[in-house]
Order: structure tokens, then C-alpha cells, then sequence
């Protein structure tokens, strides 16, 4: 199985003027960031600690801390002064799970030290988020279901562990091409099922049709270009996009706190609508979505994300 795609799209060259930033619209977590880098770690451990038990949002930020490359040794420095802390160590072992995606860590060591880190506090799911995001793309498919299984035991919503397993899931026989039964589909509908009114899970439905799109493109059984593809114009596809698109309406209003990661959903709302030519409610979302683009799906399946999201947000902005 391939890996996911880099962060920053194919072009080397343009990262640094169309870097993607994976804090998304978390201002706190960026200035965090930022403090660790020069080596304040204390910000980051004020931060961490203000999260409490809200899941997503302490997944959100020990995903993005953990992607950085001066990480591991800022969060070295913050154990050896407080060895006590359950957040030093489990930064350092989600810092050490995105070396080895890089290739610069040994996934067993990696495994074992996300294990102990899961030991300091049995209800936390993000240990084993960051084990999950590890066998996403390096391990075997049973890992995966048992790492999902362990994160939604502790938290049965958790946005980012369901959109690794829909991506997981969608690389399942590839050969099978549009098929309406894939169990892609039926995962997504039956998480959305269980989650309560409100719940963001209810865009899943388009995450699988998007991941599932990424699969049969690369396997050439869709063409490279989404908008080419009519696997965004059949029955099934315009009602799920479409019933996404309703619950967005309904429920992303100024007075509802928005959930950590809703502009990955947006993203990928966006990226459907486009698909589907629906251009004024494309637009809605890219008005929403402002300067927080997301490289999946906008680089499904081998496309410079940059270019493939503002080609879209001009089309349906009527300025193309």
C-alpha cells in the first residue's frame, strides 16, 4: 500500500510559498508551535494541559506538534526537566511515529514507545491515535481495525480516526471498481449512523466516495482529473454529497463552537462539490474553508494540491 501523499504536494520547489499548514485555524496551537520551535516548551505543555479530555482537539494538536522536525529534541529537553510528564512522553512518541513514516525511525521502537505512553493514562485515545497513524500506512489491515477499535473504545466520535480508517478501508480491492456494495461505503454510513445529531462523522459518506475515487484513479479506472471522473454524477454520489452538503447548513452556525478539524470536512465538501459541478454551493464552502486548503483530497490522485484548490475556488468564485 502507498503511503499518503506528501504534505506539500509533488513541487518541491513551490512548498515554501504554498505550505499547507496542518494547524488549520487552531491560533493557539500555532503560537504553541511556534514557542516550541525556539525552544519554549513550557507554551506547549500550558496548552496541552488546557486541552484536558477534549479528544479531537488533543489529537489535533499532538498530530500537528508532532510533525515537526525540532520536536523530538524541544520534547526530549521538556521529559529530562519534568520526567513525570505523561504529555512530554507522548509527544516524544508522536514525534517518533512521523520520523519513521519519514524513514528516520524504527517502527517497532516506535510501536513499543507509543505502547508505554499509552500505559500512563488508560482513557486517553491519543497513544493509540498515533499508533493508528503509524499502521495506517505501514502495517497490515487487522493492526489497523484493532488500533481503531482500541481509539473508539476511548472515544467512540474521533474525527481523525475514522478518516484513517475510510482511507484505509478504501484500498480494498481496487479491482472491483465501482462497486455500490464496497465496504468502504457501508463503514461510512454505519459510523454516521452511530454518531449523535451534530456529529461532523456525517460528511464520512463523502470521505469514502473521495478516498475510493483516489484508489480507482490510481489503479486507472477513473481518470486523473476528478472533475473528468463521473464517479461524482450518479445517483449514489449526489446523495450522499448532497446530504452532506444539508448537514453543513444546518449545523455549522456562528453560535456552534466549530469542531478542531471541520476544515478537513470542508476540504473535502468542497472538493466534491466542484467535482460535481454544483458551483454556487462549491463556492459557499470555499468561502468558509478561507486560507485553511488541506492537501487531501485536492491532490487526488496525483495532482499539486495548491494548483488543483485554487483552480477550483476560481471556477467557483467566477474569477477562472
Amino acid at each position: 500500500m502507498s503511503p499518503p501523499p506528501p504534505p506539500l504536494g509533488r513541487s518541491r520547489r513551490k512548498s515554501a510559498a504554498h505550505a499547507f499548514d496542518a494547524a488549520l485555524d487552531d491560533g493557539e496551537l500555532v503560537a504553541a508551535r511556534s514557542a516550541l520551535a525556539q525552544g519554549r516548551w513550557t507554551e506547549v505543555r500550558e496548552l496541552l494541559a488546557a486541552t484536558g479530555d477534549d479528544w479531537d482537539r488533543r489529537g489535533h494538536r499532538f498530530d500537528v506538534l508532532a510533525r515537526e522536525p525540532a520536536t523530538s529534541a524541544w520534547a526530549r529537553d521538556w521529559r529530562l526537566v519534568e520526567p513525570e510528564s505523561r504529555d512530554a512522553e507522548l509527544l516524544l512518541a508522536f514525534a517518533a511515529v512521523h520520523k519513521a513514516l519519514r524513514g528516520k525511525a524504527r517502527s517497532d521502537k516506535v510501536r513499543a514507545q507509543c505502547r508505554e505512553a499509552a500505559t500512563r493514562d488508560p482513557a486517553d485515545p491519543t497513544p493509540w491515535l498515533a499508533l493508528l497513524v503509524l499502521e495506517r500506512s505501514l502495517g497490515r489491515e487487522e493492526d489497523v481495525v484493532r488500533l481503531f477499535d482500541e481509539v473508539r473504545h476511548r472515544h467512540p466520535e474521533h474525527h481523525h480516526a475514522h478518516h484513517l480508517m475510510i482511507a484505509r478501508l478504501a484500498e480494498r480491492r481496487p479491482g472491483a471498481g465501482q462497486d455500490p456494495l464496497h465496504e468502504v461505503y457501508d463503514f461510512a454510513s454505519w459510523a454516521a449512523e452511530q454518531a449523535p445529531p451534530g456529529s461532523p462523522l456525517a460528511v464520512l459518506s463523502v470521505v469514502a466516495h473521495t478516498e475510493r475515487y483516489r484508489v480507482l484513479a490510481a489503479a486507472g479506472l477513473e481518470p486523473a482529473d476528478p472533475a473528468a471522473s463521473r464517479h461524482w454524477t450518479g445517483r449514489r454520489a449526489h446523495g450522499v454529497i448532497k446530504a452532506a452538503f444539508d448537514w453543513w447548513l444546518e449545523w455549522e452556525t456562528p453560535a456552534r463552537p466549530p469542531h478542531p478539524r471541520c476544515h478537513v470536512d470542508l476540504n473535502f465538501l468542497a472538493h466534491a462539490k466542484s467535482c460535481e459541478g454544483r458551483a454556487a454551493e462549491a463556492a459557499a464552502l470555499f468561502h468558509r474553508i478561507g486560507r485553511h486548503a488541506t492537501p487531501a483530497p485536492w491532490s487526488y490522485p496525483d495532482r499539486d494540491p495548491h494548483e488543483a484548490f485554487t483552480a477550483a475556488r476560481a471556477a467557483a468564485l467566477g474569477s477562472a
